[in-house]
């Protein structure tokens, strides 16, 4: 991803622009796009500055803390799928999905597998 435009360059974007200029000529000018005035004008009227927003952010994971603690215990308890761990942490309140669990589970290296030697006809 991009870095976001200097908050020199909107400055001065900005100053030519209210001094009357046509914004494509400043966007052609200064090698920007043409939106990019227009978005710039809204930021400066709504937060009364040009600085760019944050990027890039961490979000913090939904399977953490208390409802990790409580998933590692009911993965000893007994057997599971993805599916119905996902189901209990709805029912408990927790917005999640199956691949967040998934991804919970093989991070933490939690897994139930069945014995693959018990289901085989006529193994020795």
């Amino acid at each position: 991803m991009t870095r976001p435009y200097s908050e020199d360059l909107r400055k001065r974007a900005l100053a030519r622009s209210d001094a009357g200029e046509a914004d494509r000529s400043i966007a052609e000018a200064l090698q920007i796009a043409p939106s990019c005035l227009s978005k710039w004008r809204k930021l400066r009227r709504e937060t009364g500055a040009l600085k760019p927003g944050k990027m890039n952010g961490h979000k913090k994971r939904t399977l953490s803390g208390d409802t990790a603690q409580w998933l590692r215990e009911r993965t000893k308890a007994g057997p599971f799928t993805t599916r119905q761990l996902t189901a209990e942490l709805v029912a408990r309140g927790i917005k999640t999905d199956r691949r967040a669990v998934w991804t919970f589970l093989h991070t933490g290296g939690l897994s139930f597998k069945k014995n693959s030697a018990s289901g085989r006809a006529g193994s020795a």
